[in-house]
């Protein structure tokens, strides 16, 4: 096998939605003006101009995902991964497929009423694993809502009469999203994303959701999309509180600025706002990954360089000796991997004299 030392780029899968929207700027522009001022119209080769329903997401490192560079351009994500295994994955991963499922979501509409399980109730009950998310929202529109747990005081036995009545959303805590702020949704928390939003989200490499609620909505084929509600039932926490509007942990660094999103054993987020080209290296144990938010630039090796733009996914193989990133324009991106929290967060931010009870507040269990 050829050796994967190299920053690769990968190809977004786009996938039509009901809840979808036409138009994906910032993220994926019908032109961009590059620094020098040049008008270039774009093309996304993954969007069929004869779907019927909108784009309503575009899945950054989903098993489908192309190689656009290295040695393994033109395969997907999926299968370098099984060929590959912690080569791409890093000397700590486990099993044959990527770990983190990420994607940049754009709604028109309300999603359905859903929760997800974990990897108990997952594994028992479909033969895989559970889903544990995050959101990072990028942009908002006036009429931008979504919900996220379940009212306080309100129990399992309310909600289903509320399901049996229509009025579902009720017992759900509504919110208005703000861009830049951080959410995170365990499994058992009940939420549903609504219209107006731009967002890039990060997961357990997992696709098991039970919907609530769809609103009487009908799917491709005519019929109603499957309701789970017996699952979905087994499944909610009304426990769990609403982990939003994280507080914003941001430092300088020599490159621009770095903020700690949030950190749980499934993923950790970090924001870069780069400002100055930066040298960096891949880790052994993990592969790293960037979505592109922002701004245009370089990514440099030994070997040349290729630019970067938004809507972008660059994966850092564990056996990257060293690259670098150079901005154009300003960048703002998002760094995500499976983290050791001890080293990634829970140091890093003691070390720069934040409280154990400020740093508890961007880690989750």
């Amino acid at each position: 096998m050829l050796k994967l030392d190299v920053p690769l780029q990968l190809s977004p899968v786009f996938k039509p939605k009901i809840w979808g929207r036409r138009d994906l700027a910032p993220v994926y522009p019908d032109s961009w003006t590059t620094r020098r001022g040049k008008t270039v119209a774009n093309r996304y080769p993954g969007i069929n101009s004869n779907w019927k329903e909108p784009v309503g997401e575009s899945w950054l490192t989903g098993d489908d995902a192309k190689f656009l560079n290295g040695p393994v351009a033109g395969r997907t994500l999926g299968e370098v991964t099984r060929e590959y295994g912690t080569e791409l994955t890093g000397s700590a991963a486990e099993g044959k497929e990527f770990p983190i499922l990420s994607k940049f979501i754009f709604t028109s509409d309300w999603l359905s009423v859903q929760v997800h399980p974990d990897d108990n109730y997952a594994g028992a009950h479909e033969g895989f694993r559970g889903k544990c998310e995050m959101w990072y929202i990028l942009e908002t529109k006036p009429e931008a809502a979504f919900l996220l747990g379940l009212k306080p005081g309100t129990s399992k036995a309310a909600l289903r009469e509320q399901l049996r009545q229509g009025t579902v959303r009720e017992s759900v805590q509504r919110f208005k999203p703000e861009p830049n702020e951080a959410i995170f949704v365990p499994p058992g928390s009940v939420h549903a994303l609504g219209p107006g939003i731009i967002l890039f989200e990060a997961e357990q490499n997992s696709d098991v959701t039970y919907r609530l609620d769809d609103f009487g909505r009908l799917g491709p084929d005519g019929k109603p999309r499957p309701l789970h509600i017996e699952k979905a039932l087994d499944v909610t926490r009304a426990d769990l509180p609403a982990y939003r509007a994280l507080p914003k942990l941001t430092f300088r660094e020599p490159f621009g600025a770095r903020r700690y999103v949030l950190a749980s054993r499934f993923f950790a987020v970090e924001e870069w706002r780069l400002q100055k080209t930066g040298l960096f290296h891949g880790s052994p144990e993990r592969v790293e990954a960037f979505a592109i938010l922002s701004g245009e630039g370089r990514v440099e090796t030994g070997a040349g360089w290729l630019g970067y733009r938004p809507g972008e996914a660059w994966l850092i193989p564990p056996a990257t000796a060293h690259y670098r990133l150079a901005p154009e324009t300003d960048t703002v991106l998002l760094k995500f991997y499976v983290p050791n929290i001890e080293k990634d967060f829970l140091q890093p931010l003691a070390d720069r004299k934040l409280s154990p009870d400020e740093i508890k507040k961007v880690i989750f269990d």
